[in-house]
C-alpha cells in the first residue's frame, strides 16, 4: 500500500465520474464542529449544516416519514479512560444515549463501531452495557463490532462472549432489516505495519459468499471500526485490505460504509459508495496530518461537547443514497482546534 504523506492527496476523488471533486468534497467534511448532512443522488453531493440539535433536522429529513428506517451510529466511548482530554467518558456516554432519546422518532437500533473500553476490563464492558440500555430504540437492539481497545489480551475472546451470539469467525456477521442489509466486519485483530487494519482471507471469503445472492438494488450498510477506506496510512487510518472487501460490493447502487477509530467525522464519495467516520462519545483526535502522531486531544474548556456527537443514518425508499446527520452533543459555530501534547490512548 502506497505511503501517503501529504493528507490532501488522501481526499482528491472522483474516481467512480461522480463529478465530485476535492472542493466539493471538503464542503461536506466536518470535523470539530457543528453537524453535517450529506446526501449524494445523481452525481450531486449537497451539505447542511446543523446549528442544532440532531432532532431538528430529523424532522425534515431522515426518520420523517413512513416506510423509512432510521437508526443511530455511536463510536468510539473508550469506558475507562480517565485523562486530561475527557475525565468523565460515562458522563459523555450518557450524554450521547440523551441525545439519541431526544429524537423525534426513535431509531429502529443502535450501531455501535468499536473502543466500547479504553482496557477490555469486565466492569468497563458492564457500563457500556448499562448506560446503553436507556437508550430507547423501536427494537432494543445495539450491535457492536470490537474496536481494537476491546481485544487486548485475550484477543477479544471476551467481546464474542458478551457479543458474538450468532457470529462467525472472529465475530463478523450480517442482518437484514427494512430492505437494507447490515455488514459487520472485524479489522482489528492482527493489525498490519503502522496499526492499519486487517480483515483477513477467511472474512473476505464470507463476505463475498454473504452478498452473493442479494439483488443489486439491495442497499448495503457495512460498518467496522478501522476506516475501510484510505484516510491516512501514516497513523494506521486504513484498512490493509479494504479494496478487497469493496470489490464485493461495486455492483450494488448504494452502499454506506460506517467506521470509527479516528474520534472525527470524515466523509467521502466514490461512485455508489458512501463512506463515513464517526465522532466519538468520548475525546477527539487531531486532523489528519496535523499533529506529529494520533491519540486523545485536549480542547478548550466548554468545547468538549461540541466535537463529540452520534450520527443519525436514515434509508429513505426510493432514495439512492442513505442521509447522515452527524450532531454533536452541544451544537456550536465550526470551529477549528489546535492539538495539544498527544496523550498515551
Amino acid at each position: 500500500m502506497t505511503d501517503h504523506t501529504d493528507p490532501k492527496d488522501l481526499i482528491v476523488h472522483d474516481h467512480g465520474d461522480d463529478g465530485i471533486d476535492r472542493r466539493g468534497f471538503l464542503k461536506c467534511m466536518a470535523w470539530a464542529g457543528t453537524g453535517l448532512l450529506c446526501t449524494v443522488g445523481g452525481g450531486i453531493l449537497t451539505s447542511k449544516s446543523l446549528g442544532a440539535s440532531l432532532g431538528t433536522a430529523a424532522g425534515s429529513a431522515p426518520g420523517a416519514g413512513s416506510g423509512e428506517l432510521s437508526f443511530v451510529q455511536i463510536s468510539d466511548s473508550h469506558i475507562g479512560f480517565s485523562k486530561a482530554a475527557n475525565q468523565d467518558v460515562t458522563a459523555t456516554l450518557q450524554e450521547a444515549v440523551a441525545k439519541i432519546n431526544a429524537l423525534p422518532k426513535p431509531p429502529a437500533f443502535i450501531l455501535h463501531t468499536g473502543d466500547l473500553t479504553q482496557l477490555s476490563k469486565p466492569d468497563q464492558f458492564d457500563i457500556v452495557e448499562q448506560v446503553l440500555k436507556g437508550a430507547r430504540t423501536t427494537t432494543g437492539r445495539v450491535f457492536y463490532v470490537p474496536g481494537e481497545h476491546d481485544v487486548l489480551n485475550d484477543n477479544g475472546q471476551q467481546f464474542r462472549e458478551r457479543y458474538g451470539k450468532g457470529t462467525l469467525g472472529d465475530g463478523w456477521h450480517s442482518f437484514d432489516h427494512g430492505g437494507v442489509h447490515f455488514i459487520g466486519l472485524v479489522n482489528v485483530l492482527n493489525l498490519k505495519a503502522g496499526g492499519l487494519g486487517d480483515l483477513g482471507r477467511a472474512q473476505l471469503e464470507w463476505l463475498a459468499q454473504d452478498v452473493r445472492g442479494l439483488a443489486a438494488s439491495t442497499p448495503i450498510v457495512v460498518f467496522a471500526h478501522i476506516p475501510l477506506w484510505t484516510v491516512y496510512p501514516p497513523w494506521g487510518w486504513g484498512t490493509d485490505d479494504g479494496a478487497q472487501a469493496l470489490s464485493y460490493l461495486k455492483r450494488f447502487g448504494s452502499v454506506t460504509v460506517l467506521n470509527g477509530h479516528i474520534h472525527q467525522t470524515l466523509q467521502k464519495v466514490e461512485g455508489n459508495v458512501h463512506f463515513h467516520t464517526a465522532m466519538s462519545t468520548a475525546f477527539p483526535q487531531p486532523a489528519p496530518g496535523t499533529a506529529p502522531a494520533p491519540g486523545p486531544m485536549t480542547v478548550p474548556p466548554g468545547q468538549l461537547r461540541h466535537v463529540l456527537g452520534i450520527t443519525q443514518v436514515t434509508n429513505v425508499p426510493g432514495r439512492h443514497a442513505l442521509a447522515l446527520v452527524d450532531s454533536p452533543l452541544q451544537a456550536a459555530e465550526a470551529a477549528a482546534f489546535s492539538s495539544a501534547p498527544k496523550e498515551q490512548p
